[in-house]
């Protein structure tokens, strides 16, 4: 297994995290079950922690695939622009999250608050998910780019 390899297999965790646990924390904050907003703020806090991994094993798949005839520079470096702002907001969103499991779990008032903030940070990081994880599929995958990222790369294969 090569490191282009593992970081297929842990890319997908932060960004299904992220999804899963909002969806619960929308349906937590509806139904206004502690027990739901728990699970959902530990989902949460789960997708956090995953992306370190698959932040921090993108590099050693871009030097796999950095040298494969058809990967661009241009979409890599996207990418990772993409993908560290999407780590250091869902690391925040991991941080809000645990903060959130603690103060729901002990019952503080406060803890409204704060899960509200963290539904709204984890709205935003789901834009930023989907930038990241575009961006990335489109470094291998042709027939999801748009004409504007084809047209870069043939003035990229030009110069």
């Amino acid at each position: 297994m090569n490191d282009a390899h593992l970081h297929l297999l842990v890319n997908h965790l932060p960004i299904v995290g992220l999804l899963i646990g909002a969806l619960i924390l929308i349906a937590g904050i509806f139904m206004n079950t502690s027990e739901v907003k728990l699970t959902a703020l530990a989902v949460l806090v789960f997708s956090a922690l995953t992306s370190i991994p698959a932040f921090y094993t993108g590099e050693g798949a871009e030097e796999v695939v950095e040298n494969i005839a058809g990967i661009s520079e241009t979409l890599i470096h996207k990418h990772e622009e993409s993908a560290e702002l999407f780590f250091i907001i869902t690391l925040i969103l991991g941080s809000l999250s645990l903060l959130g499991f603690i103060l729901e779990f002990k019952k503080l008032k406060f803890a409204k608050y704060i899960i509200y903030l963290v539904l709204l940070t984890a709205l935003a990081d789901g834009i930023l998910a989907k930038n990241a994880g575009t961006t990335g599929g489109e470094i291998r995958h042709s027939e999801i780019r748009d004409n504007v990222n084809v047209l870069e790369l043939s003035k990229e294969a030009d110069d």
